[in-house]
């Protein structure tokens, strides 16, 4: 019996409570703040993807810890002082961008820290929609190049800055315009956030993947790289062919129609506005490469 109370007691101490003051809740509501902010901050950036892989690991290292792998535990402890200075390196314009941004706000408006990057909560329109495939197929038609980016939850901010500033509705009109020859605008990529074009000659990493069709040019690699790094959905128009493509999750989907692009628009557009409540994207259905 006396075994039974001591294990009690003991296990009493172990899970009682703490003392809490003033200065502790002060301190738990800054740690809160702080770790809201950098979570939903790496969520609109194009490092979320990594941060998942480097949850996969921990899920694993806890796995070695439990099981007492000592050979995976002495490679993790070994190489973490290199993963950290990795991650560092490979994220350091968005590190900077942070930093700059912090460094600018004022006391009271550093609470929306990371403004650049805050949730797009709003959806682009039907009207958004019928524009933008009403000014594709006119464009294939003319056999005119076009690389249109539709940004979603990761923001497009450093790629928007390669370009030039438009912030103008979209429209067929206005598509036509940018990418008509011999035009200042018409060379890059167009950057499109809700309802609205907010830059033009835009430039896009180049995806070095091997498997696409060697008869792509840089327009689509540039259209499939882009979705590599980011969640945009980018719609490309062959200067060549005529034929319309679109690139999502590092897949190419070419020779597409009016109606099928209609389809992904009204998808994308019914993600966001499930982002903006419950936060859960639907899976892509993804297409095929397309030879």
């Amino acid at each position: 019996m006396d075994g039974l109370k001591d294990f009690f007691s003991k296990l009493i101490m172990w899970i009682r409570i703490p003392g809490i003051d003033l200065i502790d809740v002060f301190e738990i509501i800054i740690i809160a703040f702080v770790v809201y902010h950098v979570v939903k901050w790496v969520r609109t950036t194009r490092a979320w993807m990594p941060v998942k892989g480097l949850m996969i690991l921990l899920v694993f290292w806890l796995i070695a810890s439990l099981l007492k792998m000592d050979v995976i535990l002495w490679i993790f402890y070994n190489t973490i002082g290199v993963g950290i200075t990795a991650i560092i390196i490979v994220f350091q314009p968005e590190i900077r961008r942070a930093l700059e941004q912090l460094g600018q706000q004022s006391f009271t408006s550093s609470i929306r820290l990371f403004s650049e990057n805050k949730e797009k909560e709003e959806r682009f329109s039907e009207k958004t929609i019928e524009e933008l495939v009403k000014g594709t197929f006119l464009l294939a038609k003319h056999k005119t190049g076009a690389l249109i980016v539709m940004e979603q939850e990761v923001a497009l901010g450093e790629y928007e800055e390669t370009g030039i500033a438009i912030d103008a509705i979209v429209t067929n009109q206005l598509l036509i315009n940018i990418f008509e020859h011999n035009t200042p605008l018409h060379d890059g990529a167009v950057i499109v956030r809700g309802n609205r074009i907010v830059a033009a000659t835009c430039y896009l990493p180049v995806s070095k993947n091997m498997k696409l069709s060697k008869e792509l040019g840089t327009r689509h690699r540039a259209g499939v790289g882009i979705s590599e790094v980011t969640d945009s959905l980018t719609i490309i128009v062959s200067e060549q062919t005529g034929k319309v493509s679109l690139a999502r999750n590092g897949t190419l989907i070419r020779n597409i129609d009016a109606d099928y692009l209609r389809v992904k628009l009204q998808e994308i557009q019914l993600d966001k506005a499930k982002v903006s409540t419950s936060k859960r994207k639907p899976l892509w259905k993804k297409g095929e490469d397309g030879k």
